[in-house]
């Protein structure tokens, strides 16, 4: 996986960035670019504490954490293939 504070890795995706355009085709997924580039930076403003998500109540907060695990592990999602249905696939196994 990239990693940003590796400069080849940050080159590498620079130059990827640099190669898009906004009439290209979506390889997978259901974003154009433009809706692409804008998460990527709403996700790397939070991050970096530039802008602060509303904050859960208690109930979803501990809802969270008991699906994080089960959800956000190494199983990446492949192309092709929708969020809901990598989900349900991986609850039922």
């Amino acid at each position: 996986m990239n990693n940003l504070f590796n400069p080849s890795d940050t080159n590498e995706i620079l130059t990827r960035l640099e190669k898009l355009k906004p009439d290209a085709q979506r390889q997978w997924g259901k974003m154009n670019v433009n809706q692409m580039l804008a998460h990527c930076n709403a996700s790397l403003e939070t991050a970096m504490g530039l802008n602060s998500p509303k904050k859960l109540n208690a109930f979803l907060r501990f809802i969270g954490k008991m699906l994080k695990g089960k959800y956000f592990g190494e199983k990446p999602i492949y192309e092709k293939q929708s969020n809901r249905r990598y989900l349900y696939h991986h609850r039922k196994s």
